[in-house]
């Protein structure tokens, strides 16, 4: 019996593999929300790997002899429209997936296998739906073509005996007969082994959210902190009623090299944290006069990152910090109070993707004389800033905690 190249049967079965892996992580996909953001990365860069193996395919059947049809009639038009129908799906699925990608409302990158960049195709936002809509179906056709590919070959292989699936084994070898299929078996094991563990809930995450919640958007917990031990302020704003005046005016501190700014928000359970490689703070302040302070930050909001080249390239969209509009945050604070020993409070205003609302910062000075070391926290309602306002943010966390830690000297 002739059969397919060797090309053409690597190619038959890595696809067959692939496609059983896609459509075991594509069921999942819209169940998994936030949750499911890597497999997102896989299952488009395993539509794409389907889709040049396709186009190889393709090559490979005008290239090398194939073996003739063995049925005429109905029963062979239909195989031959099967195996068109494949052909599409192969094709349509992969290319209508990226159409999906290049028109979707937040702009999500693509690295293959977290390693090529995959550029966005120039079509209208309009189209999505259509391309949306296209994938979905073209996703259930995919299916009903595969499970009648396969039944027409069984019932060619065993029920009409005519060996139809030697022609797809190389050197007649009964182990491969065995063998190859059950890579279609694997790929789709494959792609439910790597899916994630179901999330349980918990009611103590819904308690913290509905605490949260019910502090005004302008507040701070720290300052909520601060209530709760009303002892402490009273005895620091004792300690200031009876301070010395300042002897002269308020000295200026250079920050050092080294310092960072990071910040960290729940998302369904994990915890996404990252930094920003770019700011720069103006500090004028006398540690025994807080009030004197004049503080302002200026942070890079391009410069935001998680870690995670996928995730980088969501930040500077309009869902979360908008740099093209807004390239910079800033935090300014005139006058700060003590809060305890080396401890203080500042409010001030955060202007955050062109949305200026109250926020405090807690932070503690260590060191002496002409370098003092700062840290610092503050927690930032992510709403009235407009931060993670689309759908890929459902499962953030309403609060967002920042945190900052660097060394500053006194300029003489």
């Amino acid at each position: 019996m002739q059969r397919y190249s060797r090309a053409a049967i690597f190619l038959h079965w890595a696809i067959a593999a692939l496609l059983a892996f896609q459509i075991a992580v594509g069921w999942a996909l819209e169940d998994l929300g936030s949750h499911g953001f890597f497999l997102y990365q896989w299952h488009k860069s395993v539509g794409m790997l389907i889709l040049a193996l396709t186009i190889a395919r393709i090559a490979v059947r005008y290239w090398k002899p194939r073996p003739a049809k063995l049925e005429g009639g109905w029963q062979g038009a239909l195989a031959s429209a099967v195996h068109v129908g494949l052909y599409a799906f192969m094709l349509g699925a992969p290319l209508t997936g990226w159409a999906l990608v290049s028109t979707a409302k937040v702009t999500v990158p693509t690295l293959l296998f977290g390693i090529l960049p995959l550029p966005h195709l120039p079509l209208p936002a309009a189209s999505h739906a259509l391309a949306e809509n296209g994938h979905g179906l073209l996703a259930w056709l995919g299916i009903a073509l595969f499970l009648l590919h396969v039944a027409g070959a069984l019932r060619h292989h065993v029920m009409m005996g005519d060996g139809l699936i030697w022609r797809m084994i190389p050197g007649r070898s009964p182990i491969l007969l065995v063998g190859l299929p059950a890579l279609i078996a694997v790929g789709f094991l494959a792609g439910r082994a790597i899916l994630p563990a179901p999330q349980s809930a918990t009611p103590a995450p819904v308690a913290v959210e509905e605490a949260d919640n019910a502090v005004e958007p302008e507040a701070n917990v720290a300052e909520a902190t601060n209530v709760a031990a009303p002892a402490d302020n009273a005895a620091a704003n004792a300690g200031e009623a009876v301070a010395e005046e300042p002897a002269g005016p308020p000295p200026a501190w250079t920050v050092q090299p080294g310092g960072r700014i990071g910040f960290s928000v729940s998302n369904d359970g994990d915890t996404i944290s990252g930094s920003f490689a770019k700011w720069t703070a103006a500090i004028v302040m006398d540690p025994d006069h807080p009030d004197s302070a004049d503080i302002k930050v200026t942070i890079d909001m391009a410069s935001a990152s998680v870690g995670d080249a996928y995730k980088d390239g969501m930040l500077p969209g309009d869902e979360f910090f908008g740099t093209a509009a807004h390239p910079t945050a800033t935090f300014v604070a005139k006058g700060a109070e003590a809060t305890g020993p080396d401890s203080y409070r500042a409010r001030g205003t955060l202007t955050l993707k062109g949305v200026s609302k109250p926020q405090s910062i807690r932070f503690t000075l260590s060191g002496k004389d002409a370098t003092r070391k700062i840290t610092g926290s503050a927690t930032i309602a992510r709403a009235p800033f407009g931060l993670g306002n689309g759908d890929s943010s459902n499962g953030l966390a309403p609060q967002v905690a920042v945190t900052f830690a660097f060394t500053a000297k006194r300029k003489d």
